[in-house]
Order: C-alpha cells, then structure tokens, then sequence
C-alpha cells in the first residue's frame, strides 16, 4: 500500500531540457553538457533567487514556477499573476533615484501657493520597495486627509503604485477609502487588477456587501473578471466559511469558459480540502490535470481543459504539489501522498521544507515512523533544512506512539541546530512528561522556560496540575496552582480544568480550596459550578452538590442544561430518584429539557427500587410534555415490567415503541423472552429468539437459558440439546445451562444422560451455585448414586455453600433409601433447625456412615 520514497539524485538532474526552475522561474542551462547535482542545482537556483532578489526591489516573496504557455479561454495557465502588471527595474522620472537613503524630498504646498521641502524619514518596513513608494506609504500612515497626503504624487501615480498602495493598507476601511479617491480624481486607469486586491482586502474582512458591489460595478463598468479574479473571490468567500458561495463563483467561471489557472486550481482544492470533501478535491484536481471536462457542484456544465482533442501538458509548482500532499495526507490516502511526492521528484521540482514537512506528517500519522526518520536524513542530505515545525512534528509523533526517548532527543537536536524551540515544541512534550508523570523532565522544562521568560499557557497549567495530582504529589499540585492564581491571569476553564483534576481523585477539599480561589478572582461561571458539583458527586457529596447548584443563582450564575443533567445523574445514580425528581422539574419549568436522558435515569432509579407506579408516571409525565421517549426509556419499562410478571403493561410498552417506529434492539429482545420465559408463551419467545440470532451479537447465554428452560417445561428436547450444543461451540455456556439440561434429563427420567452432565459440570469447576447443588444431590438421590451424593454434600459445605431445606430434603432420601428410618431423619431435620452447627455435624456423621455400609457393599 505504502510506496517507498526513493529520494534518487537523478530525479534533479535535467538533460537537454532549458526547462524552468521550479524556485526562481529562471531557466537552467544544461548546453554545456554539464549535468548538475542536486546539491549544486539547489545552490545555483539560491543564488539567483538571492541575485533576483536585489535586482528586483518590489518583490517581497520569489516568484513561483511558471511556463512559456500563454492563457487562452480553453487552456490552463500556470502563472500565479498572469494578468498582474509587469514588473519593471525602471523607475518613474519623479521618483528619487537615491535608494541608499530612506529620506526623500517630500513637497508640501502651503495656503499661499508656496513650495516648502521637508525631510522626512520614511518607516524602514517599506524599504524594501524602493523609490518614492515608502514617502506615500508613509504620508498615507500618518495624515488623514488623502488630498493633503497624496498632492505630492497626485499626477505621477502610476498603476503600479496604485496597486501597491492599496495592498499595503492595513484596515479595510482606509483602503476603500483610497479606492474611491482614486475614482473620484477621474485621472487613474482602475483596472482589473485594482479591483481584484480590493475584492482581497474586503473578503478577508468578511464585508461581503461590500465585495458584492465592487463585483456589480465591474459588471456595469465592464471590467472583465479574469482568472485571478474568480480565484481571489473563491478564496475569501471559502476561507469566510461561505463554501456555496464560492462555488457559486467556481461556476460563473466555468459558464464563461474560462478554465482555471494553477494558482485558482490550487484554491479550489484548499476550499475542498478545508470541507473535507477530499474526493472531490482529487477529483478536481485530476479533471483539470488531464484536460477533461471539470464539472462542478449545481450543474452539468463542464469547463474543457483539451485543445483540439491534445491534452494539455502540466507542469506544476512546489507550492501546488505541497497542497496536493497535505490533501492526500488529511484524507488518509497514504499511497497517493507518496505517488504524488514521487513524481514531483522525477518532474525536477526541489521539494522545500513544507513538503518534507507534510510528508513526515503524514508518514508518521501512519506508523511509518522509519519512513520519517529517512525523509528527515534526506533533508539534510539535499541542504533543505529542516525548521521548527519540522521537529515539532517529529516530537509529537514519537510521543504520540510512546516513543518519549526519541521525541526528547528531537528537541535536543533542535537546539543543537540552533533553532528556537517555540511554544509547540514546549507544550507538546511537557504534554507528554506530564502524561507519563515524568516530573523531573517535566520539571526542567518548565526551569527552562521560566529562564527564557517564556510564558506557560493554560492547556500545560492544566495538565502538569494533573501530573503532580496523579502522581500522588498533593503538596507541589497545589504549589503549581498558586504560581499562577496569584497571578490573576487565569481564566475560569483553567479554574474548572483544576477542579476537575481533583476531583476525580476524589480530592475533595483541594477542588473546593481551587473553588474559592475562584470565586475570589470573580471568574465563578457556569463551567466552574459544573465542574465541582461532578466533584461532590464522585466524593458522593450528595447534600454538598445539592447545596452548591441551588446556590448558582444567588452568585449571578444561571444553570444550564449541563448543570441539570449532572445534578440529576448523581442523585438518581446514588438511589434518590425523589430528590433527582425534583431537580427534573425544575429543570422542565426552565425550558431546559430538550431529550429524554434525564427521565430516562429518573424513570431507572425508581424501578430499581420497584417504584413501578412513579416510575409510569414520570414516563406520562414526559409524554404530557411532548419528550420522546427512545428505546432505552423502553428497555428500562419493558424489563421492569417482565421481572415483575405483568405481561400486560410490558406489551403494552412494546407496542408503544413499535408505534413510535422504534426497533427493538438486544436489551429488548432478552427483557421479552425472560417475559415470556415467565408466562409460559413459547411461540412469542421462538420469533423474539430468532430476532436475537438474526442480530450482530446474537443471543446471549442468559436468553439462551430462557429458552432451554422453556423446551424443558414442554419436554422438547431436541430443539433443547440444539441451542445447548449451539452454545458450547461458541463457549457461551454457564452454570445455569448445564444445570437446566440437568434438571430437564432428570425430569424425563434419563439419568445417564443428566449424569454425565453433572460430571461435566464438575470438570469445568461450575459446580458453584446452591441450586446447582441441589439439582446434582437431587439426580444422585433419585439414581441411587448415594457415595457421590455424600461427596457433593461434603464439597458443598468445603465450599462455606450454605445448604437449605431442599438439600435436606435431597440427603433425607439417601439416608431412608439406605435404611434409616424416617423417624430418624426427622430427628435429624428437627436438629438442625434448632442448632445449624450442631444439625449439620449429625447429618455428616450419619451420610459418612451410610457411605461407609456402601463403600462395604461395594467391595
């Protein structure tokens, strides 16, 4: 299933190709016949990313992978930008030529129509552009008014400048702002391209009336939209978790037969992949890949990706093949993830830090933590080196898989390579410690960033609370705790993560301690008091956990459904349906009961106390109230109803969830066969027996019993032996089974067979329970078989099985069958009744006398 990376050096190396470098878009000579290493390949392809760079002043990120195919309506592009302006060394003949210097010569006009010069130190954040476009930024940063700001450059503002000053801002509102100025002046082109970063800047905003009527006036304007246009619009409107709406726009592209470039494909797939609708993300992906028809959500209208019935070549950037991996990663599809990394290997694409990133991710997810380690060695060995994401997931993986040796000897290489480890790194393995209750690692961990002035967040607050708890260290839990309360920065969840730690170690006083701190800092929310009154209930706190939710709202704290429900499961799960009742009305004058969870445990603690009567009213009550019952609420009253022998009432609820389109489930079916079982209905218990064996469990030994029971009293004998042998294959037999085939075999008078059921209920130790007794001294006694009834009755009474009246009546018959009188055996009876102790050991002596005249018999 997995494929095997294979990370050759071939797989780099390009011959008689002048094809483009995946990293700059520059291409790689390969005329001197002089093939490049990949290591030499990645220094070539560094250097002029670094060369491009410097010559090229305005970009702030490389440019990604393109081709020499130009965009036409039928056929993909692979540029990112392909309708963005050219960029360009040249500089307008206003601009001040002197870069080496951020001061620039900034003209403002006065009242009387004079020129003063001023000298202004422009911010170094926008250095990076060149020319005058930081004095703009800057005057736009720093003065209101946009004619005052913008009347030095008023006439030589270029469409580039345009669009970068509109990129560069950093609030929505001044943006537009500057937008409609620009419309205003009438004297600027607002193109296409101007309106896509406006488009950008307002999605990103989530102003999405806005973004609907930039798309309106281009409509009336007719502004065409291109490719990047329906690519900016599906990525705002699927990152603003507006996923129609960006297939909706995904459609309007596909109607004008405009196929998607690589930039806009790749945003289709993040929309998808963020949804989780993976296949339709490779769907989508190998649709446009191959040029065929790519059809979309909503309609049967395909954009066509072949020219003239020639498949269109692709070839993709690093940044497409990353976002293909993690897609196949997120969807489990381990086999894809690594076809897809192969072939951008054989396609010549250096893979980044992202990619092996991901695929270390994904390997590791899969428990190919080997695979991990040799992509990790590969990344060295290719110069690609590895960030602090890089070894936070090999961190979390080895811990993940219990390997905590290995994920702290990733941390300490981090450091070894002079990376910073950031709060991931530190959370994920005090995680880890904490868990395994690692204190002293956990411990220099915590000195480690208490050293670097690193702040601890709440989730690992939380967890070392719970380490020191569970390792039994009460003392340093509590100290731990303080650090942080007396801070005042703890949130209530914090609180109530503390709380909960304690309390489910049934460290009672310490979550009321952290209760009070609580209440102390004024964070008291109805989390907290969810939280300690589970406490008192684990501690069985009953009075206190009653007390405490009763006092929510005089401390401003209205419960919820979670306060309710808790409070009710405690007190009913502790035998105090009456109280739990009580909580249960309330709950419903609050309007806070939505299902029947509650009744259903309410409805429970009253049948156990055999309150049948309340427990039926409380299940009106909540038909009165319009709450569905469900099969459990059924199950409870059906088996209720059935131990209790009243058929009528528990058929009367079987047909109410059959009216309510409910199935029955095993719960049910084994609460009517021991109904049945009871009242004698053989036929009913046969078709609820064949809906058990129908099941996925299947009958269990309990309804499997009933019915042996039932053939038995109908002296049925096969259909008896058939369930019988039915449960010995599946080694579902008990105690009880052997004993009613017993009872069945000596009831019909076929002592071999109930003998030999008596001897395998000796071997397999299920000789156990007095009514079991009972039955073998009951077959021995009636068989004559008087020696093994002594030996039974000795082992009874070895085994401290207090023998009853039938085990007396059973020895009565050895005894008067091997001569006693009856006379004697009363005596005997009326012995033990008087004085057990002393009865006991007379009926001992008199059976070990007759075993003895039996033992003489014999020989």
């Amino acid at each position: 299933m997995f494929v095997k990376l294979q990370l050759d050096a071939r797989c780099f190396i390009i011959l008689s190709s002048p094809r483009t470098s995946p990293i700059t878009g520059a291409s790689v000579s390969t005329n001197t016949g002089v093939s490049l290493s990949p290591l030499e390949k990645i220094e070539t392809v560094k250097k002029r990313r670094e060369q491009s760079l410097l010559e090229i002043p305005n970009r702030r990120i490389p440019k990604k992978f393109n081709t020499d195919l130009k965009q036409t309506p039928n056929k993909p592009s692979f540029n990112k930008n392909p309708d963005r302006e050219p960029r360009s060394n040249s500089r307008n003949s206003t601009r001040v030529e002197n870069k080496k210097s951020f001061g620039v010569g900034l003209e403002i006009f006065d009242g009387n129509g004079s020129v003063d010069k001023a000298h202004t130190k422009c911010s170094k954040k926008w250095a990076y552009y060149g020319g005058c476009i930081p004095s703009i930024l800057e005057a736009l940063d720093t003065i209101k008014d946009l004619d005052e700001a913008l009347k030095p450059w008023e006439d030589t503002l270029s469409n580039k400048e345009r669009s970068i000053i509109l990129k560069e801002q950093s609030s929505w509102e001044r943006a537009l702002e500057i937008f409609e100025w620009f419309k205003r002046k009438g004297c600027y082109e607002l193109n296409v391209i101007h309106y896509n970063i406006m488009l950008r800047i307002l999605g990103r905003a989530r102003n999405w009336s806005h973004v609907e009527c930039l798309c309106n006036e281009m409509r009336i304007k007719q502004i065409l939209p291109v490719n990047s246009t329906y690519g900016t619009l599906i990525d705002v409107y699927s990152k603003g978790g507006l996923k129609e709406e960006a297939l909706h726009w995904l459609k309007k592209m596909n109607d004008r037969g405009m196929v998607p470039d690589e930039v806009t494909m790749g945003i289709v797939i993040q929309m998808y992949k963020k949804a989780g609708e993976f296949q339709k993300a490779e769907e989508f992906f190998k649709n446009w890949t191959l040029g065929e028809p790519i059809k979309h959500e909503g309609t049967s209208k395909a954009s066509a990706g072949v020219q003239n019935g020639v498949q269109v070549s692709v070839s993709l950037s690093s940044y497409t093949y990353n976002t293909l991996i993690d897609t196949y990663g997120k969807a489990g599809q381990l086999k894809e993830a690594s076809e897809t990394f192969a072939k951008m290997l054989r396609e010549g694409i250096v893979p980044t830090t992202v990619t092996f990133n991901t695929m270390i991710h994904i390997c590791g997810n899969h428990g190919q933590l080997e695979e991990a380690g040799s992509l990790m060695q590969k990344m060295e060995e290719l110069r690609c080196p590895p960030d602090t994401r890089t070894y936070n997931i090999l961190i979390s993986l080895h811990a993940k898989h219990d390997n905590i040796s290995m994920a702290a000897s990733y941390f300490k290489r981090m450091k070894e390579a002079r990376l910073v480890p950031d709060h991931v790194s530190y959370r994920t393995l005090l995680y880890a410690f904490s868990i395994r209750h690692m204190v002293s690692d956990a411990e220099d961990l915590v000195s480690e960033m208490d050293e670097k002035g690193l702040e601890i967040d709440e989730y690992t607050q939380s967890a070392l609370t719970r380490m020191y708890i569970e390792a039994g260290m009460l003392e340093k839990s509590w100290l731990w705790f303080r650090r942080f309360h007396l801070t005042g920065n703890m949130s209530s969840e914090c609180y109530s993560a503390s709380i909960d730690a304690y309390g489910e170690r049934s460290h009672i006083l310490e979550a009321e301690k952290v209760f009070m701190s609580c209440q102390e800092g004024k964070m008291l929310t109805v989390l907290v008091f969810n939280v300690m009154i589970k406490a008192y209930g684990l501690a069985q706190k009953y009075d206190k956990a009653c007390q405490l939710f009763d006092s929510m709202e005089s401390h401003g704290v209205l419960p919820d459904r979670c306060s309710y429900s808790s409070i009710i499961q405690i007190l009913a799960g502790a035998d105090f349906p009456d109280k739990a009742r009580h909580y249960l009305k309330k709950m419903q004058e609050a309007g806070l009961v939505s299902d029947c969870i509650s009744y259903c445990a309410v409805i429970s603690s009253f049948v156990k106390f055999g309150k049948l009567e309340k427990a039926e009213g409380l299940y009106n009550e909540m038909i009165g109230f319009d709450v569905k019952p469900d099969v459990i609420v059924y199950g409870v009253l059906i088996n209720a109803f059935a131990d209790a022998g009243s058929v009528k009432e528990a058929l009367g609820y079987v047909d109410a969830m059959k009216r309510a389109g409910l199935p029955g489930n095993t719960v049910i079916y084994n609460s009517l066969i021991k109904l049945y079982t009871k009242v004698g209905y053989l036929k009913e218990a046969e078709e609820t027996y064949q809906l058990l064996q129908s099941s996925d469990s299947g009958p269990d030994a309990y309804s499997s019993n009933c019915m042996i029971d039932l053939y038995s009293e109908q002296s049925m004998v096969k259909q008896a032996e058939k369930i019988f042998e039915s449960l010995k294959r599946k080694g579902n037999t008990n105690e009880f089974t052997f004993a009613m085939m017993l009872c069945m075999y000596k009831r019909l008078g076929r002592f071999e067979e109930a003998t030999q059921i008596a001897k395998q209920m000796r071997d397999l130790g299920l000789l156990t329970d007095l009514l079991s007794y009972n039955n073998v001294l009951g077959l021995y006694a009636l068989d004559g078989r008087f020696k093994e009834a002594v030996e039974t009755f000795k082992e009874m009474v070895e085994a401290s099985v207090p023998p009853d009246d039938c085990t007396f009546k059973s020895l009565g018959i050895v005894l008067v069958k091997c001569g006693i009188s009856k006379k004697a055996v009363s005596k005997l009876e009326a012995t033990t009744k008087n004085d057990y102790q002393k009865g006991l050991q007379a009926w001992m002596l008199a059976l070990s006398t007759v075993a003895d005249i039996d033992d003489d018999y014999d020989e």
